[in-house]
């Protein structure tokens, strides 16, 4: 959810989009298949932090065989959810046990 979430604050995106997104941010840890994709997405939007867009209608004209393409966009509690994680998590980084973590992986490498 966080990295569906973070990959939607830079902008209103599609399923494959996001899936896309979310390889790169997480340099290919994370890969999402269609499923769990939709599954989460379906559940973000009942949560209330994310909503579904028009698909973009020139595209689908131009491409008569398109089918409906699904977007989606960050909504302000979702931003706030995302935002409220990020210094969650930046604030455990910057602790001593995963600086000393951190410095251990880069002396075993």
């Amino acid at each position: 959810m966080f990295a569906l979430l973070l990959a939607l604050t830079r902008g209103e995106q599609h399923g494959y989009g996001l899936m896309a997104a979310v390889e790169q941010l997480t340099a290919g840890r994370v890969r999402l298949g269609a499923g769990t994709l939709y599954r989460t997405l379906q559940r973000l939007r009942v949560d209330g932090f994310i909503e579904e867009t028009d698909s973009d209608e020139e595209a689908v004209r131009a491409d008569r065989r398109a089918e409906r393409r699904r977007s989606y966009r960050i909504t302000a509690a979702g931003r706030a959810a995302v935002t409220d994680e990020v210094v969650h998590l930046a604030a455990l980084l910057a602790g001593d046990t995963a600086q000393d973590l951190l410095q251990e992986r880069k002396t075993n490498r």
